[in-house]
């Protein structure tokens, strides 16, 4: 059971909180007390999340609409926060999206935007605040990976690999910081009720979507769960937290065949 007390009147800052998992993540966060600054470009849906949350919790919520696709844009919103005297004590790198279909039918420009949002930007947040973090004594940090950060994936390529980035990452950051008072997690969820299928563009009309999809909201507060534990990592779900393990376990041609085929690739 979670501590109730641990994150009341702290403030976490939660990225790509409009929709889906960021919304669950501040949901479960506000749900303990504690404070929220929510990040997403569209401003409409992060002041329904922000009245939403302020009504069923009386937390205060604030909301910064924000593209962190934007070449230097996570210190423009690192700024942003300091300038409002906000510490952040809880940082969510939930922000970033996918594209599906090969390789070369991609457009070039929206692989550079995944890039900048799924890595650089994830990067370059955590080393802003996870500073402060260490300076004041506390502090956690969760990371946002996927089940294909566990194997080459075709037809989500570049997604794929900027996930293995996220959790090889994350998992590094927590070894490096085991005698901290601080610590990095990464959540790496399979298939989740979330739009994200829809914008990567290939939908639902798949056997493996179907068998292995999750609530968001049950996968959000695994991933919390596993981040006051201080976990190195998590995969949601015994059975994408099996297909994980036995990924990294058969020859990497394998694997790559094998996530190819339930891809429809």
């Amino acid at each position: 059971m979670m501590n109730k007390d641990i994150l009341a009147g702290k403030w976490a800052l939660v990225t790509g909180a409009s929709s889906g998992l960021g919304v669950d993540f501040a949901r479960i966060l506000a749900s303990r007390g504690t404070n929220l600054v929510l990040v997403a470009r569209r401003e409409e849906k992060l002041k329904s999340v922000k009245d939403t949350l302020v009504e069923a919790y009386r937390v205060d919520v604030r909301v910064i609409p924000f593209d962190l696709a934007g070449n230097g844009a996570a210190a423009g919103l690192y700024e942003e926060i300091n300038s409002r005297g906000l510490d952040i004590d809880v940082l969510i790198n939930n922000a970033g999206f996918g594209l599906y279909g090969p390789f070369l039918d991609g457009d070039l420009s929206s692989e550079q935007d995944m890039i900048n949002l799924n890595v650089e930007a994830l990067m370059s947040l955590t080393k802003l605040f996870l500073r402060d973090m260490q300076e004041r004594g506390s502090g956690y940090v969760l990371q946002v990976a996927s089940n294909g950060a566990y194997q080459p994936t075709p037809g989500y390529a570049v997604y794929s690999a900027t996930k293995s980035f996220v959790l090889s990452f994350g998992e590094a950051l927590n070894y490096e910081l085991k005698d901290s008072p601080v610590s990095v997690t990464v959540v790496s969820p399979g298939p989740t009720t979330t739009e994200f299928h829809q914008v990567s563009g290939q939908g639902r009309d798949n056997l493996y979507l179907r068998l292995l999809t999750m609530e968001s909201g049950r996968v959000a507060e695994i991933g919390i769960n596993a981040m006051l534990k201080g976990k190195p990592s998590v995969v949601p779900g015994r059975l994408n937290a099996a297909l994980a393990w036995i990924s990294q376990r058969v020859p990497r041609r394998l694997a790559a065949a094998a996530a190819g085929w339930t891809m429809g690739i």
